[in-house]
């Protein structure tokens, strides 16, 4: 199928990603494809693999980090 867009492995069992913007992107694991695709935290720069949390249009992987970053009222969870 051709090589990894990340690392540039030319490997049998690729897979390829298509993103929003219609970039075809070629794969041979989950991990090149996160490390390439997913977004970063604004302020610990880790790649968000879930929701992560967003703010005024950036965004955190957590609502820790988005309160070091200024952001008021975030919170991982809501009480019931």
């Amino acid at each position: 199928m051709g090589a990894c867009s990340t690392c540039g492995n030319d490997y049998d069992k690729t897979f390829a990603v298509e993103t929003a913007d219609g970039t075809h992107l070629t794969f041979d694991s989950i991990e090149c494809a996160a490390h390439l695709i997913a977004p970063a935290c604004a302020h610990c720069d880790c790649r968000i693999l879930g929701h992560g949390i967003e703010a005024s249009g950036t965004i955190y992987c957590c609502a820790n980090c988005a309160q070091h970053s200024g952001v008021e009222g975030a919170q991982d969870r809501v009480a019931t």
